[in-house]
């Protein structure tokens, strides 16, 4: 079986212009592709794994990855998939950021001795003069055409500005330019990037008349992976620091039982004959595929010690109701109101819930518990005898544990 036949068991492939070209390309490793990441904060998070994967996956097939980061494109912003502007970045920010991601993806990416290349689109696309734009790119765009894409329609009601009705030309552009400066022929993307990368395609063909030699594909879930990384007390993080190995760990145990087996598929380097033979996998089974899943990828983040850490840490939880490395919240005195702090306030001070408001409806709803005992009173109170030694495990619905301790 070729990479391109593995990515489609894997169910990563949902659309390819010139399939056979790709699948010859990419088979044989000689395939110099790009992936966009956009640097809106300074950690990836886990909607970029299956982006991370994939560049993994076909670099071990011989072929050459290029991260794009976005250095250029984040002062505009993307309209697709949204229905407001994003907020415009400083370059210093955007650099600090840059300089995150790559140390975050040489875990996933060998960067040595040219094997992949990090570039950024602000190199080439800060430097346009407005006039030549207008004269060698404009032309090849149709705007009735762009107006019927997705992307666009979404931010119609609401108010499409000039300077986001650019993103789509800047994108194609993108794809040109890694064409000309380093051989890129393949372009990978979600699919609510689709129309974008099809724009990158026709520029090459009609600008320089390469019948075949830029191909674009889409990935199967790149929009639902970018899901993968929010909760409803924020983004999960590769970034150890915002997300701990524990807190990773936990989210993917914590998959929905109709997700598991695909998330193993589709993110995990696991042999796809060993995959097969979990499908028929019911019940308590769908546990241990949870826990399969949590600690594949817990290691490819945070290496393996760390996964078998968070295991471990993970079964001490729910066997003794306490972990040595479960996410530890300290209340202050300054948190306290005559040396007490209520369950509503422990619960955002923990980070557990972003509100009072959330934090009142998740006790009344009957997902709280402190030390394995559920709270239903919003006034409970504890004080700083109640925090002190090892302090106490604060729960909030089966997913979410904090422990509490008196900083």
């Amino acid at each position: 079986m070729g990479i391109y036949e593995e990515l489609q068991a894997r169910g990563l492939i949902a659309q390819v212009t010139d399939e056979k070209l790709v699948r010859d390309l990419v088979n044989e490793g000689k395939a110099t592709f790009y992936i966009g990441f956009d640097p809106t904060a300074d950690s990836l998070h886990v909607g970029h794994f299956m982006a991370l994967c994939l560049m993994k996956r076909l670099q071990e097939a011989g072929n050459k990855p290029i991260a794009l980061i976005g250095g250029g494109t984040a002062v505009i912003g993307d309209p697709s998939g949204r229905s407001d502007m994003r907020q415009m970045m400083t370059a210093e920010t955007i650099q600090h950021n840059c300089e995150c991601f790559k140390e975050q993806m040489s875990k996933f990416i060998d960067f040595s001795e040219g094997k992949a290349l990090m570039v950024n689109n602000a190199d080439w696309l800060m430097d346009l003069n407005y006039i030549e734009v207008l004269r060698e790119v404009g032309p090849h765009f149709s705007v009735n055409r762009m107006l019927t894409h997705e992307c666009y329609k979404q931010r119609m009601e609401k108010g499409l500005t000039f300077l986001e009705f650019n993103y789509m030309i800047m994108q194609s552009y993108d794809f040109f330019e890694l064409f000309q400066k380093y051989g890129c022929n393949l372009q990978f993307g979600g699919d609510d990037q689709w129309a974008n990368m099809l724009g990158g395609t026709e520029l090459i063909r009609r600008k320089l008349g390469k019948d075949a030699s830029a191909m674009t594909i889409t990935l199967l879930l790149n929009s639902e992976g970018k899901k993968m990384g929010k909760t409803q007390s924020g983004a999960v993080w590769l970034d150890p620091n915002k997300t701990s190995p524990f807190e990773f760990y936990q989210y993917w145990r914590n998959v929905a039982d109709a997700d598991v087996l695909k998330c193993i598929r589709m993110l995990t380097f696991l042999p796809l004959e060993e995959i097969d033979k979990m499908d028929a996998w019911e019940g308590s089974q769908l546990n241990q595929a949870k826990e399969i899943l949590a600690f594949e990828l817990t290691k490819l983040v945070h290496g393996e010690e760390e996964a078998a850490k968070a295991q471990e840490s993970a079964k001490a939880l729910f066997s003794q109701g306490a972990a040595a490395d479960m996410p530890t919240a300290e209340i202050k005195a300054e948190d306290m109101t005559d040396g007490e702090i209520d369950i509503l306030s422990l619960l955002v001070v923990s980070g557990l819930v972003p509100s009072k408001s959330e934090a009142r409806r998740a006790v009344q709803q009957g997902g709280v518990s402190v030390d394995g005992e559920k709270v239903m009173d919003i006034h409970t109170a504890y004080t700083a005898d109640d925090l002190a030694g090892d302090g106490m495990v604060l729960k909030r619905g089966k997913k979410n544990f904090r422990k509490v301790v008196v900083g």
